[in-house]
């Protein structure tokens, strides 16, 4: 995967992502249940560093598990800088899986984000550390309270999708979808030029354009976006 990928990435809407994996027959991109904590406008774009929760069990479940070699804790300082951290969490909306302690530490370890279709909680120190989230709820009661973390880089299930390690991720005000690595390059060339003609489809209905024919073109809509595309080099 490119830098030049991930720099158009940034530029690309969720929603056009969506669009583009659709052609190529991938349905389950977007992630049901995380939606940003707060709607900033921004856009996250890293590979998948994935978190994996089953559901609480008495004898493991516990406060004195959080200082175990597999724990959350532990899983966050092998993050890398740049990594969408994203937590299978079953969907549970009961238990916070991280609060403000653990995402200060993620920021500070320079983490783009974390993407979860569980809980967090702390809501008030968590919006303080900086950290871009995208969550399904917000919870007081700890994770062990519900679940059992049990590790880390493995495939997991988000939200209907399968995370795979290293998988992209580009996050933004309509939620969280998953690029498949090995689509990456494509979706970023292809989403570029997606966008690029929605912008002349936006600036046509502004003109009072009738809509058929335009999306999607026909021969007469591509001859004309050619020749304004052309007139833009």
């Amino acid at each position: 995967m490119s830098d030049e990928a991930f720099d158009i990435l940034r530029k690309v809407t969720s929603a056009t992502v969506t669009t583009i994996l659709l052609r190529k027959g991938i349905r389950h991109s977007w992630m049901k249940g995380p939606k940003p904590l707060v709607a900033s406008g921004q856009r996250v774009v890293g590979p998948a560093f994935t978190l994996r929760f089953v559901p609480a069990r008495e004898d493991v479940a516990t406060p004195e598990s959080w200082g175990n070699p597999i724990s959350t804790r532990a899983a966050i300082e092998e993050m890398p800088e740049g990594a969408v951290a994203v937590a299978d969490a079953m969907g549970v909306s009961g238990a916070g899986i991280f609060g403000d302690i653990l995402c200060t530490r993620m920021k500070k370890r320079h983490v783009a984000a974390l993407v979860t279709d569980g809980a967090v909680r702390d809501r008030a120190g968590v919006l303080k550390s900086a950290l871009p989230v995208w969550c399904a709820s917000i919870a007081a009661p700890a994770s062990v309270n519900a679940l059992t973390f049990v590790g880390w880089q493995q495939p997991i299930g988000c939200g209907g999708c399968a995370i795979f390690p290293g998988d992209v991720i580009v996050a933004d005000d309509d939620g969280a979808v998953v690029i498949p690595r090995a689509m990456v390059e494509f979706v970023a060339r292809e989403g570029a030029e997606h966008e690029l003609y929605e912008s002349w489809v936006l600036g046509e209905i502004e003109n009072d354009a009738e809509l058929p024919g335009l999306y999607p073109p026909n021969d007469d809509a591509k001859a004309r976006y050619a020749a304004w595309r052309k007139s833009r080099s």
